[in-house]
């Protein structure tokens, strides 16, 4: 009896910090408008996506640090990558980016996911544009 009470108080406590674990690693993904409205958390890695937006990307020289604006049609958010950026990545095109939001309200990058060909866009972006338009309608 002592040996199942054990197993059973064992297992419990494996079930708490896998729990655990997974709720300190889950990355959420926003939309730039969801992100305008408060709903991202300032201190905890998240996932944002949307669409480069035309005329906002910005290098600066002799580093590889990179900055653009990210939109959803309604609102912008402003990025702040330092790397080398995908292949496919260019503006008006779909991405998505997992970093944090720093304190001033930029999201700063840790990794960039460019689409693969002109016809699939990450179901979360594609999903928050759809949202978008609805709001603007």
């Amino acid at each position: 009896m002592i040996t199942v009470i054990a197993l059973l108080v064992g297992m419990g406590i494996t079930a708490v910090l896998l729990i655990t674990a997974f709720k300190q690693n889950l990355l959420y993904f926003y939309t730039p408008t969801q992100i305008a409205n408060g709903e991202a958390s300032v201190d905890k890695g998240i996932r944002v996506g949307g669409l480069v937006m035309d005329g906002s990307l910005k290098r600066t020289k002799g580093t590889l640090d990179i900055s653009f604006l990210v939109t959803d049609k309604v609102n912008q958010i402003p990025v702040k990558y330092t790397g080398i950026l995908p292949d496919l990545f260019r503006e008006g095109q779909g991405i998505v980016a997992r970093g944090k939001m720093d304190a001033n309200g930029n999201f700063v990058a840790e990794e960039i996911l460019a689409k693969h060909d002109e016809n699939y866009m990450p179901p979360e972006a594609q999903d928050a544009l759809d949202a978008a338009k609805t709001l603007k309608q």
